[in-house]
């Protein structure tokens, strides 16, 4: 191990081979980012034009949507091709995917986190039922997200008569990862970071790859200071060690005890009160869904309401909540912050989590819905000609027993109100999002079918459930007009035999609280 400043590692990174493979870790908000190593990168790139013609490969997003993260990789000639689980926090690599300058793929996060895996211990990639059906899959775009994207990197097999994916190998030239300190051994420890996320996993790759490992951490420290079960990087797999000292926990300031599970719990962190109608119906209406004892992961956007919901309540304790990035228990954040909870109960990494996930140990999931069809399908990764990528979504929807899909009925300008504790549209939004056919198949109802998965969507003014015959409208809420407010305004037609009304307390209750 040895250690570089910022000029010693400018000089190490513009010296890699045209084409090199560089495999980074980290997610949004600056979780586990190693940014002042990915700012080597980019100064190097400015200096000397190099390095040149690079794949980089990240799991999970990363980010501030302006410089940092994956921005600082967001050249032409710097990168050639792109595979992310990820991408929004990038507007500018966005760009280059959508103008054919890179050659841009998505795969799941969880995949792309257990291929690294599969690579690190030289087997023959990643053999997994999650991503059959989706955008992922060979038989529609095989992770491809631009006409530049022309490699295959994912093949379909049958093994013992079932379907599945393999996902395909890739040398690993570079990994970058972080942690907190790391002692005179080369260990490096995430202890004061509120998640482990992949790191172990892309360094393995890196080493079985005969390549290197660059970590970046706040402190140095002794050989003893680091407790054995501290250590999430063994010293034997560190090449490059960049001491960052000024490196903070999140984008958002300084290390808290409590997001790394540190404190004794009496720091309390106060969620934003929701003001926007619609997420706060959906939302109460997706926590009727709720079975006590289960355990649950929420996704990103509208769905993390129901967590807020059951955190006002106190009800914390009847649930046991996961999220992707390998977090279980605590009060889960939001926002720029979501992938980190205060108080968690557990930290494993994110090859752990997906391995939970995968195993279908998952018994609920509330996740985002941007776009869905007549088939059940739903998209939130393709939009405009432009990938957001899934995260880890398909991971989740694929290996959960149960899932709720939480979105609005339609997109931008829509305008609601409740009065006399019905809804009332004021204004129908311009964007139609119950389409006939998905942009992309983040999440197929086909095969959600053929798992025995249940399936529910919650809008503010409808709620629709997946059967065997197609996509049925189960509820409608009070006040809305089922040909005017919603058949109109779908771009397919539901099974309707006799839909419910939505409990008119809950739109009472929502009305009283915005009195």
């Amino acid at each position: 191990m040895k250690t570089v400043n910022n000029a010693a590692l400018r000089d190490l990174v513009s010296n890699l081979p045209d084409g090199a493979t560089v495999a980074i870790s980290g997610a949004g908000g600056g979780l586990l980012e190693p940014d002042e190593a990915f700012k080597a990168f980019e100064d190097a790139f400015h200096d000397a034009g190099r390095p040149r013609g690079l794949t980089l490969v990240h799991a999970l997003g990363m980010g501030d949507r302006k410089e940092k993260g994956v921005n600082r990789f967001a050249y032409e000639g710097m990168v050639r091709r792109v595979i992310g689980g990820h991408w929004v926090w990038s507007p500018r690599m966005l760009d280059l995917a959508q103008r054919d300058r890179i050659e841009a793929y998505c795969l799941p996060s969880g995949v792309l986190t257990h291929l690294f895996r599969e690579i690190g211990a030289k087997r023959p990639g990643l053999f997994t039922h999650v991503g059959l059906g989706t955008f992922c899959d060979p038989r529609l775009q095989g992770g491809r997200c631009n006409t530049a994207a022309q490699e295959p990197i994912v093949e379909l097999m049958e093994i013992d008569g079932k379907d599945v994916l393999r996902y395909l190998p890739f040398k690993v030239d570079v990994a970058v990862i972080r942690g907190t300190a790391v002692d005179a051994n080369g260990n490096i420890t995430a202890r004061d970071e509120p998640a482990d996320l992949d790191s172990y996993a892309i360094a393995l790759a890196a080493k079985a790859s005969g390549g290197i490992v660059i970590a970046q951490v706040r402190d140095q420290v002794e050989v003893g200071d680091i407790r054995p079960r501290e250590v999430t990087v063994p010293g034997k797999l560190v090449d490059y060690v960049l001491p960052a000292p000024e490196q903070t926990q999140t984008y958002h300031g300084p290390y808290s005890p409590a997001l790394a599970g540190l404190s004794d719990g009496s720091e309390q962190f106060q969620t934003m009160p929701e003001h926007h109608l619609v997420r706060r119906i959906v939302a109460e209406r997706a926590a009727q869904e709720l079975v006590p004892g289960a355990t649950i992961n929420f996704g990103f956007g509208m769905s993390a309401g129901v967590a807020e919901i059951v955190a006002r309540r106190g009800e914390r304790s009847n649930y046991w909540f996961t999220i992707e990035q390998g977090i279980h228990g605590g009060q889960l954040l939001t926002g720029d912050l979501f992938g980190i909870a205060a108080h968690p109960a557990a930290i494993l990494s994110s090859a752990q989590q997906f391995d939970l996930y995968s195993g279908g140990l998952l018994d609920q999931t509330y996740l985002g819905l941007a776009e869905m069809d007549a088939h059940g399908s739903v998209n939130v990764s393709h939009f405009g000609g432009q990938v957001s990528g899934p995260g880890g979504f398909i991971d989740i929807s694929q290996g959960a027993q149960r899932i709720v899909f939480c979105g609005s009925f339609d997109a931008k300008g829509a305008r609601v109100s409740v009065e006399n504790d019905k809804l009332r549209i004021d204004r129908h939004g311009e964007v139609q999002k119950l389409v006939p056919e998905v942009g992309g198949v983040t999440f197929s109802g086909a095969e959600a079918i053929r798992r025995g998965q249940r399936v529910t969507y919650i809008t503010e003014r409808a709620v629709f459930e997946l059967t065997p015959e197609g996509v049925e409208l189960t509820e409608l809420a009070p006040g809305i007009d089922l040909k005017a407010d919603v058949l109109d305004r779908m771009g397919f037609t539901p099974i309707v035999h006799d839909p419910v009304r939505m409990e008119v307390e809950l739109f009472r209750d929502i009305a009283e609280k915005a009195a």
